[in-house]
């Protein structure tokens, strides 16, 4: 296993302020650390019942003008989702960047070790097992990422300092380089891939918390493709029916609740619901015709759920769909075959999980 580059984080500010220590910067801890948020998100463990409870509704009057219309048809319900162990990783971590590679395979590169530091590792694996690992050539945290023709790449991230850099990472031949560049340095994105364009949603720069949308091709520049209504950081987004679904995440007056729905084509924010109470430091992934929101937060460090929720795309409506073993946030989530992975993660004790597991519809 390659060795983790101990790099502390910054400091924090009195709203996501973390408890452990990081190196002196303007950028306020997770609340949790830094992360963000791959697109992807885990399921819960061991619902007792196979009945969705529906926790919220909240519709935006467009939105709910369009269902209505008959525009785009009702999907099926929610699958209620089952957690199961699968293997431990070679150390403990919480928010490492994340991506599905393809062949029942995925990645995790970087993110926060057992004793608070960076980590320079990358690996990638199956539902099996652990296949190979890379090294990074600066370990760091609060990125996330996407794989896009055969490669994946890392957007922005924290080390010394919040990071601008492109990274790719090809996981056939170990090749790890530059790629390109954001146009400020930002940490604690979430990030997502849609018809060959990652999106990068929200982040902080060190100083303020991000409101845009980014839009990048391998090859091209950053273009920004949309904004949000408020500053985001720590938010979780996953793609469906050609949008981007954006869940929760820290504002700068806390923790948020709102769910809204991006739309490329038009570069249209609007939020589509609320959740049950405000989560950040989640993870996000597409089953079916749901996104799933796996885990989180609230803004003290120790308030973890084990909770997952399904989220309607159209009507923004919220159901539980099953529980994980323990309450976790800062997880790798990515929705792997028909199942949502759930790698590693943060415990309201403070201590780092090196489970990976999965989240399993029924008969699965």
């Amino acid at each position: 296993m390659a060795t983790l580059a101990r790099i502390r984080r910054l400091s924090p500010s009195p709203l996501t302020a973390r408890s452990y220590p990081r190196r002196p910067r303007a950028t306020p801890r997770r609340n949790g650390p830094l992360l963000a948020s791959v697109a992807v998100i885990v399921l819960a463990a061991g619902c007792g019942s196979s009945q969705s409870t529906s926790v919220s509704s909240h519709q935006s009057g467009a939105h709910h003008k369009r269902a209505k219309a008959g525009a785009r048809p009702a999907p099926p319900r929610p699958l209620t989702l089952s957690y199961r162990p699968l293997f431990s990783l070679p150390a403990p971590l919480r928010d490492p960047a994340s991506a599905v590679i393809g062949g029942g395979r995925f990645v995790l590169i970087g993110g926060l070790d057992a004793a608070d530091t960076s980590s320079a590792e990358i690996d990638v694996a199956s539902s099996h097992g652990l296949l190979h690992t890379a090294t990074l050539p600066l370990a760091q945290h609060d990125a996330q990422g996407a794989a896009l023709a055969g490669k994946v790449y890392v957007f922005g991230g924290g080390s010394f300092s919040e990071l601008n850099h492109i990274v790719s990472f090809d996981p056939v031949s170990n090749a790890v380089g530059g790629a390109g560049t954001l146009p400020r340095a930002q940490s604690d994105v979430a990030v997502t891939k849609l018809d060959g364009t990652a999106y990068i949603v929200g982040g902080y720069d060190g100083t303020n918390w991000l409101n845009t949308i980014l839009a990048w091709r391998p090859g091209s520049g950053v273009r920004v493709a949309g904004r949000l209504p408020v500053g985001l950081r720590y938010s979780s987004v996953s793609p469906v029916d050609g949008r981007l679904v954006i869940i929760g995440g820290s504002t700068p007056a806390g923790a948020t609740d709102a769910i809204y729905s991006f739309d490329p084509a038009s570069g249209r924010v609007a939020r589509i619901g609320r959740l049950p109470h405000p989560i950040t430091h989640a993870g996000a992934a597409t089953l079916g015709s749901y996104v799933y929101l796996v885990g989180g937060r609230g803004d003290n460090l120790d308030t973890q759920t084990a909770s997952v929720w399904s989220i309607n795309p159209l009507t923004g409506a919220v159901h539980t769909a099953g529980r994980l073993p323990r309450p976790l946030s800062d997880t790798g989530v990515l929705a792997v075959g028909g199942a949502i992975i759930v790698a590693g993660g943060l415990t309201p004790a403070g201590t780092v999980a090196p489970g990976v597991g999965e989240l399993v519809p029924p008969g699965g």
